[in-house]
């Protein structure tokens, strides 16, 4: 039986209810990552940090695999290069933090704040849907679908309803993502692959999507106001009332049709 993607934030809540959580303090928390090195990493495994303030630390040398971190702040942490797959983190902070690099899976981020996070290079499938993106750094990231590796049905990363305006996500990956009534305004696109995106409703005003990939994608009452599609690709388009929105846009021209 195939388990549904948005089944995945319930299941991590799941695997780490089980678990015996410590209580740890902001300052608990230093001592351990003080003491930490790359082959002696800090032991937040499965660990309760819901609600702490934990913003600007270095977790580099962190096992946070499995961890609790609902409503936790940690804006301007570091958080580069770690495993943080089942971690729970619906409404964290993270506005600044360092995540390049980073992988998460099978994660309900679902309200929380990424506002000018660094996230280049990193592997997401996760729920974001009522995220804060804004002005975020996704260039190169790949949280699109792996076709390939589907043992549980489709998973792929939810963006619905999130704000991605001023974010660059040039030379990103995001294929097949739901991203219905993002706000992508003033984004950079250039290059990005959003082969088979769900972008109904979304708002594309002003935004560079030079040499996109919008083939298969769902435009429904996408807003490409300004746009640059110079170069975009489109796939076949028959919807009239798409292609009218696509009027509003620049370098229409120079877009794709096959």
């Amino acid at each position: 039986m195939k388990i549904h993607f948005y089944a995945l934030g319930l299941l991590a809540a799941l695997f780490c209810l089980p678990v015996s959580a410590a209580d740890f303090d902001r300052s608990a928390v230093q001592q351990l990552l003080a003491k930490a090195d790359r082959n002696h990493p800090a032991q937040l495994r499965r660990k309760d940090l819901t609600g702490l303030d934990l913003s600007g630390l270095d977790f580099r040398n962190a096992d946070l695999w499995g961890s609790d971190l609902r409503n936790a702040n940690l804006s301007n942490s570091d958080l580069s290069g770690l495993n943080l797959d089942l971690t729970v983190m619906s409404k964290i902070n993270l506005s600044g933090a360092n995540l390049s690099n980073t992988s998460i899976f099978g994660v309900h981020m679902g309200g929380a704040n990424l506002s000018n996070a660094n996230l280049t290079g990193s592997r997401f499938i996760a729920n974001l849907d009522r995220s804060n993106l804004s002005h975020a750094n996704l260039s190169h990231a790949d949280w699109g679908v792996d076709m390939k590796n589907q043992p549980m049905g489709l998973m792929r990363v939810s963006l619905n309803n999130v704000n991605l305006s001023g974010a660059n996500l040039a030379d990103a990956n995001l294929n097949r993502a739901l991203m219905r009534h993002a706000n992508l305004s003033g984004s950079v696109l250039k290059n990005t692959v959003l082969f088979g995106v769900d972008l109904s409703g979304a708002d594309l005003t002003d935004a560079d999507l030079s040499g996109a990939d919008l083939s298969e994608s769902k435009l429904e009452d996408a807003d490409f106001t300004g746009a640059n599609l110079a170069g975009t690709r489109f796939g076949v388009v028959n919807n009239k009332a798409v292609l009218k929105r696509l009027n509003a846009a620049k370098n229409l021209d120079a877009a794709i049709f096959d």
